[in-house]
């Protein structure tokens, strides 16, 4: 039998708490309708006996304290809420707690935003990790020895799992399941949860707003520019002599404050622009295309499902209900 550690964060959101709890022990469900022995063992394991969430609206009682388990297979990290820091000081006991579980065997499992409390355990540095795309500019300037890969939806390290933004953690739950149980058994949680199986991509729900919480004034000012004038063709030889800066010295600023190259950022905007477009209005993809700057229906058509992970007319469909209608 696999023992599994849902631990209970000051701060956690109860859905990714609960989420897991049924879908794992689904698995249960599906073993004894073959008439098997249940396959995981899941506990709720906290700092402390009972934990409040969500300022004392809910109230969790845990199976047992992390002091009480000495040895685990699978240690679940759920996603927290409000203020990130905050969180990381009151939930820091779990720490080395994870750390010295993870070095005598067991696998570790973080949750959307459950991936900041991953991460300060050290134990991802300098590897690839998933969380909710909201929250990935914070993640990078926090940990910037950490590879995020804020489009993925699960991320499998060295017994390190990760996954993207709110309810996309069951995508996780059932490609650990598939791991541990078997594709059959992924199947049938997937079928009773009712969950979209094999989504690899958090792409389709992002949107770009830039990273403009940096002291550099002038790369600030370049990404201004760039959001007001997206329509238009924008060079960095452009934008280098309009901020007085080298080409190398712009580019240089430019990839740090932001996190993005300056081409990057210009088609991040355009294609922002675009999906707002392809969401609220009735212009067709040329027309839309024309009116964020681009000219060439192939660039575009590629640029665009590189970003989103769909075709501008998939979309289109998926997002503008008058068009469908």
């Amino acid at each position: 039998m696999k023992h599994i550690t849902i631990l209970i964060p000051k701060g956690a959101i109860l859905g990714s708490i609960e989420g897991p709890r049924q879908v794992l022990n689904g698995v249960n469900s599906y073993y004894a309708s073959m008439e098997k022995a249940p396959l995981f063992k899941v506990e709720l394991v906290g700092l402390t006996k009972e934990t409040p969430l969500v300022n004392g609206v809910y109230t969790i009682k845990t199976d047992r304290t992390i002091s009480e388990v000495t040895k685990t297979d699978l240690i679940i990290i759920p996603a927290v809420d409000g203020d990130i820091k905050k969180a990381l000081e009151e939930n820091k006991d779990f720490l080395p707690w994870i750390t010295q579980q993870y070095k005598t065997g067991a696998e570790v499992a973080s949750l959307c935003m459950g991936a900041f409390l991953l991460a300060s355990t050290g134990l991802i540095t300098g590897r690839k990790c998933a969380t909710h795309w909201v929250a990935a500019n914070e993640f990078r300037k926090m940990f910037p020895d950490i590879e995020l890969v804020a489009e993925k939806i699960v991320t499998d390290e060295h017994g390190i799992y990760t996954s993207g933004g709110a309810y996309s953690y069951l995508q996780l739950v059932l490609y650990i399941i598939e791991k541990y149980a078997g594709r059959p058994a992924a199947v049938f949680c997937a079928k009773v949860f009712a969950i979209d199986i094999d989504r690899d991509t958090q792409s389709p729900f992002m949107m770009f707003t830039g990273q403009k919480d940096h002291d550099d004034e002038p790369i600030r000012k370049a990404q201004e520019f760039i959001e007001k004038n997206y329509e238009k063709k924008i060079t960095v030889e452009e934008l280098a002599d309009k901020f007085s800066l080298s080409r190398r010295n712009l580019e240089r600023r430019f990839k740090k404050a932001t996190a993005n190259t300056i081409v990057e950022y210009i088609q991040r905007v355009k294609i922002e622009a675009a999906k707002f477009n392809l969401e609220s209005s009735r212009e067709n993809v040329n027309e839309v295309m024309f009116k964020v700057g681009y000219s060439d229906t192939k660039a575009f058509r590629n640029t665009f499902k590189k970003i989103t992970g769909l075709s501008p007319v998939e979309y289109r469909t998926k997002y503008n209900r008058a068009v469908v209608a």
